[in-house]
């Protein structure tokens, strides 16, 4: 008897173990193939807080200065959500505006639509060689600069997951903003250096959030009060080809 117990523990961490030591799988995603400029590979390792966040990843100058859009989720890119319909006010798919999404990015970028506002619409889209679906997990961006590179510059990207309240963030904190509504904790813009003379990978680290309700194009450096928003992503690389 005693035998068969210790046959059964040995089991169930021998099973244990194998799933702990599983690997991260990694989907592939290639933007901008057509371009002439240089290759970049983001690395996303997804983490335990990750529940289909929105994303966009731009290239600035060493500044800070935008540069140009390197990818963007699709329904930020062209302005049309599978659930999101506000004309009829249904939850169907349809056009519609989240400012809060990516703000930062959007007010980088700079290009103004037909409302007067900065993001993307069916009218005046993002270009399709930066764009995809959202990738549902972990995953792998090989990026391709409309321009070669020399010297130094940074990797911005800006992530953002409805429905992740907090005690600070919480769903009654602007109660008569309905764009909050639809971010809960404000996106989390990443940042990281990179320099053409070298292929190192370089992390990429949390510089701040954007506002909360997409009213400006703001970066608020303190992240005292963002807490699980810190765990949709574990790892975030960028790597110079």
């Amino acid at each position: 008897m005693k035998a068969k117990i210790i046959t059964i523990v040995l089991l169930v961490l021998a099973v244990t173990l194998s799933a702990r030591e599983k690997p991260e799988v990694f989907t592939q995603h290639n933007l901008g193939v057509n371009n002439a400029g240089t290759s970049l590979t983001l690395r996303f390792e997804k983490g335990k807080e990750h529940n289909h966040p929105l994303f966009a990843v731009w290239l600035a100058d060493e500044n800070g200065q935008f540069i140009q859009t390197l990818y963007v989720s699709k329904s930020i890119a062209n302005g049309v959500f599978e659930h999101g319909d506000r004309k009829t006010g249904r939850w169907m798919h349809g056009e519609i505006q989240r400012p809060a999404a990516l703000p930062y990015w959007a007010h980088q970028r700079g290009i103004v639509n037909e409302y007067g506002t900065y993001l993307p619409t069916p009218r005046q889209p993002e270009a399709d060689a930066y764009t995809s679906a959202t990738p549902p997990a972990s995953f792998v961006l090989n990026m391709k600069t409309e321009k070669p590179l020399k010297g130094k510059y940074k990797i911005m990207l800006e992530l953002n997951q409805s429905w992740d309240w907090n005690e600070t963030w919480h769903n009654n904190l602007f109660p008569d903003d309905k764009e909050y509504k639809t971010s809960s904790q404000p996106a989390l813009v990443y940042a990281a250096d990179i320099d053409t003379n070298t292929t190192t990978e370089v992390e990429m680290k949390p510089v701040g959030h954007s506002h909360y309700s997409g009213k400006d194009g703001s970066l608020t450096t303190d992240l005292s009060t963002i807490t699980t928003a810190l765990k949709i992503a574990k790892h975030i690389s960028v790597t110079l080809q």
